[in-house]
């Protein structure tokens, strides 16, 4: 069960707690309505009931669900950096939310049977080489980066001694890919482009594309920057055997019902590729009912009758086992292919003993 993962849990809050957390003003401004209204949407979803005691709530609803739900891997959390301009200043008007590594080390020293680390470091910020080796020296294997809303140019050349530091110490970054929504994002969205992340990869750099880049259209360099699908250009990579030994897809968000569709369909048909998938629940997004329908799934021919009465069963108790068995269940419409086992599990070039 060691290899068996969730990579993408986010961790939430308002600082309340001495966490470090810090959330944008804007969020708890009833006069910004839009970003008012998301912050109470994932309060609700989170189980938080009073604001002051937010981070603490957090951190126990997220441990019911998963202490409830059995064993079925451990999860990794995710801190969450600040947005940065190229010349390593912090832009606190840009940053939706800001996870301090330290906070997200201690939970997972505090919960070691449930949870692995995952750090954020900007690669503009001033010190980022020294804050990177901090954490690989620590042994810390993993980092979340998501371009569109940290403003990060994955291509740009400054990256380069980063990207040796993360291959020096066999770190993976886990990156955000094709359109964001869930923080703020439509001021770099042209940033979360896969095609972007093609000199990582070029340097071995271990990358995992979150969501498959499921949502979107980006420029396709290679066509004369025409618009296409973002998940046309993760797909492009995904099968280049260049990258065989160092690309990854991540599953996350892809039942949303604004994704459900064609990724799901492309990688479905080619089980050769299920070992180069790893699992991810974004949570707290499971936890929001309206984006995830399971008649959608039954109506597109992803799962059966009866899985749909067994999922909405599932719901009502955890959100969390839900997102888990609903891509254990789900099958290609026409040949019923289902992701094979391999795709729930962390593969050996990214630390499975197994």
């Amino acid at each position: 069960l060691d290899c068996l993962r969730d990579v993408h849990i986010h961790v939430a809050g308002i600082g309340s707690n001495n966490s470090g957390i810090w959330l944008n003003p804007k969020a708890l401004n009833p006069w910004s309505p839009k970003n008012f209204f998301k912050f109470k949407v994932y309060m609700s979803a989170s189980g938080i009931h009073d604001q002051n005691k937010a981070d603490t709530q957090y951190m126990e609803r997220l441990l019911s669900l998963i202490k409830h739900a059995g064993t079925f891997g451990k999860g990794h959390l995710l801190a969450f950096d600040k947005n940065f301009d190229e010349k390593g200043n912090e832009n606190l008007d840009h940053t939706t939310l800001f996870v301090p590594n330290d906070y997200i080390f201690k939970l997972a020293q505090k919960y070691p049977e449930y949870f692995i680390p995952t750090i954020s470091v900007h690669p503009y910020r001033k010190d980022a080489l020294t804050r990177l080796e901090k954490w690989g020296k620590k042994g810390v294997k993993f980092i979340k980066w998501l371009p569109n809303s940290m403003r990060i140019d994955p291509s740009h050349k400054k990256l380069i001694p980063y990207y040796k530091i993360v291959k020096k110490y066999n770190m993976t970054i886990l990156t955000h890919v094709g359109e964001e929504k869930a923080v703020e994002g439509d001021h770099f969205q042209e940033l979360g482009n896969p095609l972007l992340l093609r000199p990582a990869l070029d340097m071995g750099v271990n990358v995992i594309m979150a969501h498959l880049a499921s949502l979107g259209k980006c420029q396709d360099f290679d066509n004369n920057n025409k618009l296409v699908l973002c998940f046309d250009l993760f797909w492009r990579l995904f099968k280049n055997k260049k990258y065989h030994k160092n690309l990854f897809g991540e599953l996350s968000a892809t039942t949303l019902h604004t994704r459900l569709g064609r990724p799901l369909k492309v990688l479905l048909s080619h089980p050769e590729y299920h070992s180069r998938l790893v699992n991810g629940s974004d949570y707290p997004l499971p936890a929001i009912n309206l984006i995830y329908r399971t008649g959608q799934m039954y109506d597109q021919g992803f799962i059966t009758k009866n899985d749909r009465n067994v999922l909405n069963e599932i719901y009502k108790i955890n959100p969390l086992l839900f997102d888990f068995v609903s891509k254990r269940l789900i099958k290609h419409p026409k040949t019923g292919q289902k992701f094979k086992k391999e795709a729930f599990e962390i593969p050996k070039e990214l630390g499975c003993n197994n």
